[in-house]
């Protein structure tokens, strides 16, 4: 099976690392990885990787069994309706807040689809990818995407119409963790700490935490007790936390996320 690439941004490439890096690859089940970009030298970056450049959309568009469309999701009409499509093709969109009618509006009625929102952390296999099975494609055909995302992290299925909403959850996420995250290692910084020390520490709490999370049993709230001592440090730290809303500003900040998905993708969001 090829597996062609239209656009080589930052998510794109991520995928295209994290896939030719995996297992689907060294088995021979993806043949081949090509890709398109107008900006030649992203093509060239990826050489190490053994993606294939193509020449233009449509060649890359004529040669792949599996199309990826990884474009900014503002682009991408006038990318599709410059594009001829194969109905045996399948298509597998990345484009924020873009659904399934979109795609098939500007290329053919039967256009067939799934729906993934992707993160960067695959390009190191451990990505959290969130897919959405459309009307036409086979379970054998969502099995062979899956497995694609799979190889690079976790693979989970949600119902199409919940795409918008998952993007905040778990593809624009890291960034928010990665704001989340110089706040302490700003503060590591202030304090006299070593910087690498500081990094390698809170990005282990991190993943432990996230460990705990999935693997430990316990629920959030009782996570969160089991590290507060009353009286204790940890608890001085919660106050502030609590003082200044922080899950309320993460919710706002979701909710900010996806009300743009929805307008990406000129759509109204139901009340």
């Amino acid at each position: 099976m090829k597996l062609g690439f239209l656009g080589a941004g930052n998510m794109g490439t991520a995928m295209m690392r994290g896939i030719a890096a995996s297992e689907i690859c060294k088995s021979g089940e993806v043949s081949a990885i090509l890709a398109y970009d107008t900006d030649a030298d992203k093509l060239a970056k990826l050489s190490d990787a053994g993606v294939m450049p193509c020449e233009s959309a449509q060649a890359l568009c004529d040669a792949s069994d599996y199309l990826v469309l990884a474009v900014k999701p503002q682009v991408l009409g006038g990318v599709l309706e410059n594009l001829k499509l194969r109905r045996e093709q399948v298509i597998i969109s990345i484009c924020a807040g873009i659904s399934a009618e979109f795609i098939r509006s500007r290329t053919i009625p039967d256009a067939r689809i799934i729906l993934v929102m992707p993160n960067t952390p695959l390009m190191l296999g451990l990505g959290a990818t969130a897919l959405a099975k459309c009307d036409g494609i086979t379970d054998a055909e969502f099995a062979v995407a899956k497995a694609l995302f799979a190889t690079c992290g976790i693979a989970e299925e949600i119902p199409e119409d919940k795409m918008r909403e998952i993007i905040a959850v778990n593809s624009s996420s890291p960034a928010f963790l990665y704001l989340y995250a110089k706040g302490f290692l700003d503060y590591a910084k202030t304090a006299g700490l070593e910087d690498g020390a500081a990094l390698r520490l809170f990005a282990q709490a991190m993943i432990g935490s996230a460990k705990m999370m999935t693997d430990s049993g316990y629920s959030i709230d009782e996570l969160i007790k089991m590290v507060s001592s009353p009286g204790g440090t940890t608890l001085a730290g919660l106050d502030q936390l609590y003082a200044g809303d922080l899950t309320g500003t993460v919710q706002k900040c979701c909710e900010s996320c996806t009300n743009r998905a929805y307008e990406l993708a000129g759509v109204k969001k139901d009340a």
